[in-house]
């Protein structure tokens, strides 16, 4: 456990929380999704780590353990946090995991910081190419009034919007994927997030648009999705991204919700551990 100085701000630094397995392994930065924190990738990191890979999470900032400043909650700013990490941390031949929210930060690295300290990515259940329904991404699958309805019910009550959004998350046609306890431990650590950057990220990952970062990604990369997923539905996320990214692999995993890292572990850390052995 350590923390990281991620920005210099006008009057106080914004310090992230890390996790760090440590040891001599290929390095694999898994970046949490919203609203979640690095706690969110219990399954993965026991069973990356035993397989020989020095594994590494952080809380996003405003999330978990992590500083909750007012600001600095743009997909460049929170790109500038993951690269702090990697230089503080002297990270090389890592491999990238974005989950959700998180595959927002792993497509605009390209963009901001090119490929030198990257072995391969994956974007899983992740939100590009870009969601929100505009004039010209009709395949984008966030209308601007659902966008709109999740704001106000977050902004009204967190408690209550995190308990259905957390069932939403683990469901598929409203069926629970998981474990009560499980859903409980997420919603949990969606509780401790700040409000405020709770309501800028939810802003940033709808309304950031990806396409042009898709392209930028040189490495080798793998999208896994879950085909039940109606938090960010595949034919809308994981299936353009795939299709952007020309040399990226495919898994799509039957009858799983958006958390399928949870709801199929076993199935999605083999897929993962199958990837990162290439």
């Amino acid at each position: 456990m350590t923390e990281i100085t991620a920005h210099h701000g006008l009057f106080k630094d914004t310090n992230l929380h890390v996790d760090d397995t440590g040891g001599s392994g290929r390095p694999v930065v898994l970046i949490h999704g919203w609203p979640l924190s690095g706690e969110s990738w219990s399954e993965q990191v026991p069973a990356f780590a035993s397989a020989g890979y020095r594994v590494i999470t952080y809380d996003r900032r405003g999330f978990g353990r992590s500083d909750k400043p007012k600001t600095g909650y743009t997909y460049d700013t929170l790109t500038e946090d993951l690269h702090t990490l990697l230089t503080e941390l002297d990270l090389t031949d890592v491999t990238l995991v974005g989950f959700s929210m998180g595959g927002g930060e792993v497509a605009r690295y390209f963009t901001k910081y090119g490929d030198e300290r990257i072995h391969s990515v994956v974007f899983a259940s992740a939100v590009p190419p870009y969601l929100m329904t505009t004039d010209d991404n009709p395949e984008g699958p966030l209308a601007p009034s659902a966008a709109g309805e999740m704001t106000a019910q977050l902004t009204a009550s967190e408690e209550s919007f995190y308990d259905q959004f957390t069932t939403d998350f683990f469901s598929v046609d409203g069926e629970l994927k998981v474990t009560e306890r499980q859903r409980q431990d997420a919603l949990d650590l969606a509780l401790q997030s700040s409000k405020v950057a709770a309501l800028a990220c939810m802003a940033a990952f709808g309304s950031t648009d990806f396409r042009d970062d898709l392209p930028r990604v040189t490495v080798p990369t793998l999208v896994i999705h879950g085909d039940g997923d109606g938090t960010v539905p595949f034919e809308g996320s994981g299936a353009r991204t795939h299709a952007a990214i020309a040399h990226s692999e495919l898994v799509v995993i039957p009858g799983a919700p958006h958390g399928v890292n949870v709801s199929h572990a076993d199935e999605w850390n083999r897929a993962l551990l199958e990837f990162l052995a290439k």
